[in-house]
Formats: C-alpha cells, structure tokens, sequence
C-alpha cells in the first residue's frame, strides 16, 4: 500500500463517516483537529477504523493531535504500523 492509497481511504472515511460532508475538499496537510473539523473523541473513531480498514493497532498514547492531526501524518502512522 502507498501513502496516496492510505490518504485516499482515511479522506473517504473522514469525509463521508465523520464529518458527514462527501463533497468536502480535504486537504492531505490540512490542520483536522486543530482546524476545529473534528474533536479528539472522534480520532478515536478514526483509531477504530484504522485497526479494522488496516489492521493497524495505534496505541493511546500515540493518539494525539500532534501526530494525527492530518491526512498525511494519519496515513504515516498507518504505513509504520504496517511494517512493524
């Protein structure tokens, strides 16, 4: 898997299961707990789907905005899990 396939299916999740905006824009460095678009009750939904869509475990204490809080930074999280 690449990091564009990783983006590409944590913005469709995102968009359409946690925002509930599909037609939503989402950029791959945008600022999503920050940017006030979701709080860090819904990264732990996030934190669920990735376990389930990837089969990526990402520990509590990794669950932070300072390293979840894009795209890009989710996808990187998925694909170090990935090879561990």
């Amino acid at each position: 898997m690449t990091r564009e396939d990783a983006i590409e299916r944590l913005r469709w999740f995102l968009c359409h299961k946690v925002l509930k905006e599909p037609t939503l824009s989402l950029r791959d460095d945008e600022p999503i707990i920050t940017g006030g678009l979701m709080d860090s009750l819904a990264l732990a939904y996030v934190a669920v789907f990735i376990e389930k869509e990837f089969g990526v475990l990402i520990p509590h204490n990794e669950l932070t905005t300072e390293a979840m809080d894009t795209l890009r930074q989710m996808a990187d999280r998925v694909l170090l899990g990935a090879r561990r």
